[in-house]
Parts: C-alpha cells; sequence; structure tokens
C-alpha cells in the first residue's frame, strides 16, 4: 500500500509540473520555423497566457488584483509641437496634407491626400525628373530618351490619363479650365510652359539648374504676364 501511494503522489507531480507551461500544439511548430512575424511599426508585446514562470490561477472564490509597481525605466514624455516641428524640417517632410515633399534625390512626394489623379502624374513626373533636355522630345513619342518643356508636361498628363496626345506650350494656353487649379497649375505662353503639381514646380528650367526638373522655385519669370494660367478640370 506504500509502495502503491508513493507512485500515485509522483504521477501527479509530473502532471502539475506542466500546469503552467504552454504546450507546443500542431498549429504552432510552423509559425515557430518560419520566424518572427516583422511588422511596419513598433507594436507592444502582450504577455502570452499560460507562459513559463506565470503563477497558477486563483481560486474562484479569490478576487482577482491587479498590481502596478514602480516602472524600470524612463516613461515616454509627449513631444511637443516645437519638437515635431524641428523633426519634420530636419527629414525635409512637409506637415502640409496638399503640399508635395522635395527630397534630396530631386524627386517629389505626393502628399498623402492627393487624389488618384495627381498621384499618378507625380510618378510619372519622376521617371524623366533626370532626363535631359532634347527639343521636339516627348512629341513624337510618349516614351522617349529627353522631352522640352511640353513634352515634359504631355508625357506626365499622358500617363495619368489627362491627356491622350501630345500638346505645345502654345496649345497648352487654351487648354483645359482657366486660373490656378486646386492641385495642378500650369503657366504657359508661346514658347514656354510650367507648372506647379502639389505646390511643387516641374519644369525644364530648373533641370537645367540643379539636374531634376522638380524645384521649389517660385513663378517669378520677368515675364510672368505673358503666361496663360490653366489647370485640368477638377483638379
Amino acid at each position: 500500500m506504500r509502495i502503491r501511494a508513493l507512485a500515485t503522489i509522483g504521477i501527479v507531480a509530473l502532471a502539475c509540473a506542466g500546469c503552467g507551461q504552454r504546450q507546443p500544439t500542431a498549429t504552432s511548430a510552423p509559425e515557430a520555423a518560419a520566424g518572427p512575424t516583422l511588422h511596419p511599426h513598433p507594436q507592444a508585446i502582450e504577455p502570452v497566457a499560460g507562459s513559463a514562470g506565470q503563477s497558477a490561477a486563483p481560486a474562484a472564490s479569490e478576487p482577482s488584483v491587479v498590481s502596478v509597481g514602480p516602472s524600470s525605466g524612463t516613461i515616454a514624455q509627449p513631444v511637443s509641437d516645437a519638437e515635431i516641428r524641428r523633426e519634420l524640417a530636419a527629414s525635409g517632410l512637409s506637415a502640409n496634407a496638399r503640399q508635395a515633399t522635395l527630397t534630396s534625390g530631386g524627386l517629389a512626394l505626393a502628399p498623402i491626400d492627393a487624389p488618384a489623379a495627381v498621384q499618378a502624374v507625380i510618378q510619372a513626373g519622376n521617371q524623366i525628373a533626370h532626363l535631359p533636355y532634347i527639343w521636339g522630345g516627348g512629341h513624337g513619342r510618349f516614351v522617349d530618351t529627353g522631352y522640352d518643356c511640353s513634352g515634359s508636361i504631355s508625357f506626365v498628363f499622358a500617363a495619368a490619363g489627362i491627356l491622350d496626345t501630345t500638346v505645345t506650350s502654345g496649345q497648352l494656353m487654351n487648354w483645359g479650365s482657366p486660373g490656378p487649379g486646386k492641385w495642378i497649375t500650369v503657366f504657359a505662353n508661346n514658347g514656354h510652359t510650367f507648372m506647379y503639381i502639389a505646390g511643387l514646380r516641374f519644369d525644364t528650367v530648373a533641370l537645367a539648374q540643379t539636374g531634376t526638373r522638380w524645384s521649389n522655385r517660385p513663378a517669378n519669370e520677368p515675364d510672368l504676364s505673358t503666361f496663360v494660367v490653366r489647370h485640368p478640370p477638377g483638379l
């Protein structure tokens, strides 16, 4: 009888030894082999119920008690508006949801609130931003080795579905709707054209100066009064 009692106690002890540990299941093995899941943003890691070292659950008659102890490290403090603005200025990003951003590589980042057509124009502008100026480039065909001023605008508008043919600067003087647009504004006369897309300038003059068609240059041409201001309908 004593031997049988000892054997019974041993079996109970072995059974209890695994109560506080999470047992592997058939579905958890492939997940472990695949490695940890990567998240695009930091995420808080919640404690796993039944993890090793966790105390057994209290009896039903005992009330659950949550204890909050002192933090082992420094608690993160709220960031001031001034600090956020300094970080934005250092990164080159804009806090304005309607303002595109000019990167250090001479490309444009569309604002998050921009319509799909505006984003498509900016993406197309990035594709030819560094290509050379060629007089008549982009008129005989959309995809070319270089573009002039109106050829550049024809390419990006065609890529966004705004145009279905190439146009000259003179033709842009009577194209679209009159006046500045909400997102895109085109300046055109008989000899030259340029435009602003979500606040960034796109033209071949900037290309000659900085190596990219994108710039923050204002519209301060001495002959600005000779330009007609137009915009794509709805934009």
